[in-house]
């Protein structure tokens, strides 16, 4: 049996540099693939109130899932092996707050 997953695409548009310039404007695009509705855990996120901004939770939010999707995907990476043992910790006290 294969797993679905949710299909998802990003843009992310560099607005203004640092120094103030605008030029050259720059922007991503990315196809990804996540098994979690993200839209929803970031209103999650949001209505724990955990950050200063709602912006602030929707950054914390889109970045931990990209990140936490592919460290699921990669699990046997001697990269994520510290990580292996602490983030099941991390995300049973995000959820249970």
């Amino acid at each position: 049996m294969t797993k679905r997953s949710n299909k998802y695409y990003l843009t992310l548009s560099l607005k203004e540099y640092a120094n103030g310039e605008t030029e050259p404007a720059k922007e991503l695009g990315i196809q990804f693939d996540n098994h979690d509705e993200i839209f929803g855990i970031i209103d999650r996120i949001k209505d724990k109130n955990l950050f200063d901004t709602p912006e602030e939770a929707t950054q914390f939010a889109l970045g931990l899932k990209l990140f936490s999707e592919i460290k699921l995907k990669h699990r046997k990476n001697p990269l994520f092996d510290e990580l292996n043992e602490v983030f099941p910790v991390f995300m049973k006290k995000l959820k249970s707050l």
